[in-house]
């Protein structure tokens, strides 16, 4: 069986449910996209990200999606339209901020808008913090370690005796409880 062959049968497995199929799709095809991403942006931290981003999407819409006849190259056509919304959004922000930069005047806030603000940090420090406290210690501790200190899954699973695929879980889970709290 070729390689397209099976990630063919994964893909068709991994619609249907099988978690199993969707982390072999993940390995098998998780070297390419970083590697073709990196033709697209030299950022390799978004790239990764947003390797990771696409298959978040995938599963989370894997009832939706329709059988592929090539599944590299769907997942090469996903991940470049991801990236260039990436691209395009931070670039925004970017010019954002060279404007803000760029006045010559800066808007004072007033006393009340301050306290606002300090009490709209004040309810979002709350409903995170209460959002955390949802979390097992194992998925804050993953968390940490992939969003706060930047290690890959592979540093990961190294760093914590487990597999790969038990720390994308752990985190898959983690991030999806996070935004059902959040919203």
């Amino acid at each position: 069986m070729t390689d397209e062959e099976q990630n063919r049968l994964y893909w068709q497995r991994f619609r249907e449910g099988d978690k199993e199929s969707f982390f072999s799709l993940y390995n098998n095809t998780y070297f390419h996209l970083v590697r073709w991403g990196l033709k697209i942006t030299a950022n390799d931290e978004l790239v990764k990200d947003c390797v990771t981003q696409l298959f978040f999407q995938l599963w989370d819409r894997r009832q939706k999606l329709n059988p592929v006849t090539n599944v590299k190259a769907y997942l090469f056509t996903a991940l470049r339209r991801m990236l260039i919304d990436q691209l395009s959004h931070h670039s925004k922000i970017d010019a954002a901020i060279t404007r803000l930069a760029d006045e010559e005047v800066i808007n004072e806030l007033s006393y009340e808008e301050i306290i606002v603000h300090v009490q709209r940090d004040e309810e979002l420090k709350k409903k995170l913090h209460h959002a955390l406290e949802q979390l097992t210690p194992r998925q804050i501790e993953l968390v940490r370690l992939v969003f706060f200190e930047g290690l890959t899954y592979e540093e990961v699973a190294a760093r914590t005796s487990q597999s790969i695929k038990t720390a994308y879980n752990t985190i898959y889970n983690a991030i999806q409880l996070l935004r059902k709290l959040l919203k």
